[in-house]
Order: C-alpha cells, then structure tokens, then sequence
C-alpha cells in the first residue's frame, strides 16, 4: 500500500513538474542571461579577491614574458565584454573597447572592478535584445577581420567563453599569490 503511494505520488509530481516546466519556457535571451549572471559571479568575486596591491601581479618564474598583469587580464576581458555587447547589438565598438588592454584612464582597482563590473552591465543590456527570430541572423560589422559571418548568439557565446578563459587565468594568480579564490571557499 506504502509503495501504490509512492508510486502515485512520485507520477503526480513529475506530471506536475513537466506540465509547470513547459509552461515556463526559457526565451534564448533569459539562458544566455542565466549564464552571464554566472559568469559575472565568478569573475567579479575574483577581481575582488585580489588586493590592490597585487593588481600589478604578473607570474615571473618560467616562460612568461609579455604576460598579462592582473589588472590587464581583467581590463582585457572587459573590454572584450564591451566589444561583443556592441556587436550583439549591430553597434561599432569604441577605440577602447577594441584595444586589448582597456582604456588607459582606468588603472586603480575602483576602477578597474567599476569598468568590469559595466562590462557585464553591457553583455546583459545585448542579451536581452536577442530572440529567436535575431538570434542567427548576421550581423554586418564594419572592423571585423574575419570573414565568417556573425551572429548575436554568437557575440554572446564568445563573450562567456572568453571571460571564463581569463577568469581561470585569474584563479591562477590569486593561488600563486596565496588566495582561495571565492568559488572555490567553503
């Protein structure tokens, strides 16, 4: 009689489940949205983390020269951030948003987490502006080197992708320096 129970309650509940499941259908511009916020999380937290003073921070030992610093992995991610919310968005980017290193007036670690912190603010602006009608179709760019066609989808992907590479460069820095880095603390 216990396990007719189960059994009846365990169907209601997925019968449930599936019917609120497809009546809350994600739009692609709410997942791409669900993955900045994560992305922003972790890379905000480890900006963060890192102490002004070790913004200047660049791995010495080994084969590392011309590596970024720190406060360079961080602008250079931000700016890329920028750069594709202004693609996502049919838009040229600025000269400091095309420029690997992030405008030069940005230099204290205010500053630098104030930069990226509206970097994300513009991922999530473009994101919100993608649907399923726009999502594919391409996007003409005027400074765009390569000769594949692009599409806000794509900015936007590549925009995740990139921040994630850098952020696991930064993990790497805070660990070299001594600092867990917040997703990682219990």
């Amino acid at each position: 009689m216990k396990d007719a129970f189960r059994i009846v309650l365990c169907l209601l509940i997925t019968v449930s489940s599936y019917s609120a499941l497809a009546q809350a259908r994600i739009t692609i511009s709410q997942a791409l949205d669900y993955w900045i916020s994560n992305c922003e999380k972790d890379v905000v937290s480890a900006a963060d983390a890192m102490p002004e003073g070790k913004y200047s921070f660049a791995p010495t030992a080994g084969e590392f020269t011309g590596t970024r610093t720190f406060a360079e992995q961080i602008k250079h991610l931000a700016a890329n951030n920028y750069r594709m919310a202004a693609r996502t968005l049919g838009q040229n980017p600025t000269a400091d948003q095309e420029a690997e290193t992030g405008p030069d007036a940005v230099r204290s670690k205010a500053e630098i987490l104030e930069y990226l912190k509206g970097s994300f603010v513009a991922l999530h602006r473009s994101a919100a502006t993608i649907t399923g009608a726009n999502a594919v179709a391409p996007v003409l760019q005027e400074r765009i080197s390569t000769a594949r066609q692009n599409t806000r989808v794509q900015f936007a992907v590549d925009a995740v992708a990139h921040s994630y590479d850098h952020y696991g460069q930064m993990v790497e820095y805070l660990r070299m320096n001594g600092i867990v880095p917040p997703a990682s603390r219990k």
